[in-house]
């Protein structure tokens, strides 16, 4: 299985305090809406330890998005997020629960494309040198092809649905900065790790702001709940294998939720 990952918000970013001033405008309009979620494992599910909404794309209902969609009752959900999903499988297979009648969409993707699991796996198992020329790979992977992917995908999005608000999340940083008493892999790897997600998430929360979508960036919630911090919101290395460094159970109630109900609630006070 693929892992999806890695790094903002730009000028959409939101803060929670929003959430709260657009509390009674998202609850009063809810009813109306109808949300589809797109994207990879970070939204579908992946590491909650329930798979209940769809086994072969681990979609969850204790993911972000079932877990919105269930305190808000929509007036319609379409759940079509799916583990080790890439750009190109969102455009081939995901696209077709969009419509003129869709009002909301949520959306995590890019990591898979640049091959994060491959890098994750060289990191665990691999040299510093090594782990560090696959994260230099990646981001150039990053810099160079992903702008073009996501441009192509948020544009048919946008076509798909043209009355749709588009809500981008991204990928939490996976350690901490002081990681001195971590044990597993080197603080070389860390580093390396949590540059590519800055990379990644700055070059989502580009396209995105470039197509006119908002953008939620999730790494100041997980501040503090990263890999090494004693109060993870993440898996390490874990079985079943396919949940290592993915959102918790918790990771998606208390870091996902928040920011796209803050995103949600804001967009919901504008429009109101």
């Amino acid at each position: 299985m693929k892992l999806p990952r890695l790094v903002v918000s730009a000028g959409c970013a939101v803060t929670l305090s929003a959430a709260v001033i657009g509390a009674a405008a998202a609850s009063a309009s809810a009813a109306t809406v109808n949300y589809v979620a797109l994207g990879d494992s970070y939204s579908s599910g992946t590491g909650t330890g329930s798979y209940d909404l769809d086994s072969a794309c681990q979609r969850s209902s204790k993911a972000y998005p079932a877990k919105w969609a269930a305190a808000h009752s929509p007036a319609s959900f379409k759940f079509a997020a799916c583990s080790g999903a890439t750009t190109t499988d969102v455009l081939n297979k995901q696209l077709g629960s969009l419509s003129s009648s869709t009002s909301l969409v949520s959306i995590t993707i890019g990591g898979n494309d640049a091959g994060f699991s491959s890098v994750m796996q060289t990191c665990v198992l691999g040299s510093d040198s090594s782990c560090t020329t696959a994260v230099n790979n990646a981001k150039n992977f990053v810099d160079t092809q992903l702008p073009g992917r996501l441009s192509t995908l948020y544009s048919t999005m946008r076509s798909k649905a043209p009355n749709s608000h588009f809500v981008v999340l991204d990928y939490p940083r996976l350690y901490i900065t002081n990681d001195t008493y971590c044990v597993g892999m080197s603080h070389t790897k860390h580093v390396a790790l949590n540059a590519a997600a800055t990379e990644l998430d700055t070059v989502i929360g580009k396209a995105a702001a470039d197509a006119g979508f908002g953008f939620a960036d999730v790494r100041g919630q997980f501040s503090g709940h990263e890999l090494c911090s004693g109060d993870g919101w993440l898996h390490s290395v874990t079985i079943p294998i396919g949940d290592s460094y993915h959102p918790t159970a918790t990771g998606h109630s208390s870091g996902y939720l928040p920011v796209f109900s803050a995103s949600t609630a804001a967009a919901a006070a504008k429009a109101g």
